[in-house]
């Protein structure tokens, strides 16, 4: 038996629709610019780079009914609706067919920013670590098994008390889920357990305590909380 010095934390797991069993998370991906509008709107050109990465530790991902506490050292906390891919394989140099086969489900997350972190990061060209990945900043619906959604190019929308904030179609994706994911196979080993956050249509805006959000993704399921 392996003594450990502290106590070793238990997995982040997920909740997979229709069945008992959880999905451990291991790491968390996240793409940027991966909508026209929304690359648009954050100043950029849709078609001027391949996808850009940042990264979130899995103990940011917050499970439905979980806690999402309105976060320290910011004054402008941003909602991101986005179609997360749960993946069941990996490898290195993914094809977009291998990445497709890789993947175990779908579900629909929020990319939670502190914007004016992300903000005076971008300006002093610091990465952006404390604007993406903090405490609690990946809430997530079940995991949808793969063989009970039958398309991505549905409705994502996004509201915020009631109110429509966002409201795009998986269709108008730059980069397609597959392409998203074989591009990532090219700069990490990706593994099963991984977590691949797809991009998000334009309408980001602002969040404040209080504030209950409701993101929904047709054919693959909603994820609510509230800011506290």
């Amino acid at each position: 038996m392996t003594d450990y010095a502290v106590a070793p934390l238990q997995p982040t797991c997920l909740p997979i629709v229709g069945s008992a069993t959880l999905f451990p998370v291991r790491r968390v991906f996240c793409v940027g610019r991966n909508y026209g509008l929304h690359v648009k709107e954050m100043g950029g050109d849709p078609k001027d780079q391949l996808p850009l990465f940042f990264t979130k530790p899995a103990d940011a991902v917050v499970g439905p009914g979980g806690a999402v506490p309105y976060p320290s050292a910011t004054r402008d906390l941003h909602h991101e609706i986005e179609l997360v891919a749960a993946l069941k394989s990996g490898g290195v140099d993914l094809s977009p067919e291998a990445a497709m086969a890789s993947i175990f489900g779908y579900a629909t997350g929020v990319d939670l920013t502190r914007r004016d972190l992300q903000a005076a990061a971008k300006q002093s060209g610091q990465p952006w670590d404390s604007s993406k990945a903090f405490d609690a900043s990946a809430p997530v619906s079940a995991i949808r098994p793969a063989d009970q959604v039958k398309e991505l190019t549905g409705a994502i929308r996004l509201k915020v008390n009631g109110d429509v904030r966002q409201d795009g179609k998986l269709s108008d994706m730059i980069w397609s889920v597959a392409e998203v994911i074989a591009q990532a196979s090219k700069l990490w080993r990706l593994e099963p357990g991984d977590l691949i956050f797809t991009g998000t249509p334009d309408g980001v805006g602002p969040l404040n305590r209080g504030d209950h959000v409701l993101g929904e993704i047709d054919g693959v399921g909603e994820v609510a909380f509230t800011v506290s």
